[in-house]
């Protein structure tokens, strides 16, 4: 059993050193718990709880703390994938909700699998979602001030449980300032895939990780017979040429875990029950 989790890119913990500990130490934590959880429940369930718990933190950018779009609303995205079942699932730019990702949950279970704007916030609500204002006084005066679009980034988890199977999940709150409708990579198969050999979860610029279709060339790349590092390798290389911004976590079918990043900025923590590992 083991996980890994991520809490974004490019972020404030870039240039505030101490915003940058009380991210590792809150990264660690929540592996810690989430690995816990993992030991009595199944991957799909551990990563919506970690993602959960990491929605809940508003040191990071999903769920509170979420960034507030150029029109001064906060819309998030979320996606979860069941490796096994090869089944994934997604809100696309939710309003006023607590945690995405268990919205995304409840609509694995529904063979319309992603819904997006008010169709996913009605669908929240009628699922017993409350209204809950994701908005943190921070994100308002980074707004106020048009500055929102500095600090931008997302939170992710890949388990892999004891009966070997992945699972990924995903959620953002945007990258700050956005026009209304963007869609980011979250809720897509480039930002957030899993199947029965390797789980994906990416952070970094929306657009660029949408055009490398890096989770599912990572995943696919594995399934084929590269390892881990040799899919990271090439996915990412095929990324240089537009310069792009991205950072990745994975875990193998083996146990293998793997993580990069394109420009050195990603914070995650990855815990086995036995050896933690905290970065950036």
């Amino acid at each position: 059993m083991k996980i890994i989790i991520h809490g974004g890119f490019f972020s404030e913990s870039s240039t505030n050193h101490e915003t940058k500990i009380a991210k590792q130490q809150a990264l660690l934590r929540i592996a810690k718990k989430a690995h816990s959880y993992l030991k009595s429940h199944t991957a799909v369930e551990a990563v919506v709880y970690a993602v959960s718990l990491l929605e809940d933190d508003e040191l990071f950018n999903a769920g509170i703390g979420s960034q507030i779009q150029s029109d001064g609303k906060i819309r998030m995205s979320a996606s979860l994938m069941d490796g096994a079942a090869l089944k994934m699932s997604g809100v696309i730019n939710i309003e006023e909700v607590k945690n995405p990702i268990q919205v995304a949950q409840v609509l694995l279970g529904y063979d319309d699998k992603v819904l997006g704007g008010s169709g996913a916030t009605q669908f929240a609500r009628q699922h017993g979602f409350e209204s809950f204002s994701t908005e943190i006084p921070q994100r308002r005066a980074e707004y106020e001030a048009k500055l929102a679009a500095t600090g931008t980034g997302t939170v992710g988890c890949v388990a892999l449980d004891a009966m070997g199977k992945i699972a990924a999940a995903t959620s953002t709150g945007g990258k700050g300032f956005e026009i209304p409708g963007r869609i980011s990579d979250s809720a897509t198969v480039a930002g957030n895939y899993a199947n029965a050999f390797c789980g994906v979860s990416l952070t970094g610029v929306g657009e660029d990780i949408v055009s490398g279709a890096v989770a599912a060339k990572i995943v696919t790349r594995v399934t084929d017979g590269f390892t881990l590092q040799q899919a990271f390798e090439k996915t990412f290389a095929e990324l240089k040429p537009i310069d792009g911004f991205a950072g990745a976590i994975a875990i193998d079918h083996k146990g293998t875990i793997y993580h990069q990043d394109s420009h050195p900025s990603m914070v995650f923590a990855s815990f086995d029950g036995e050896k933690e590992e905290v970065f950036n």
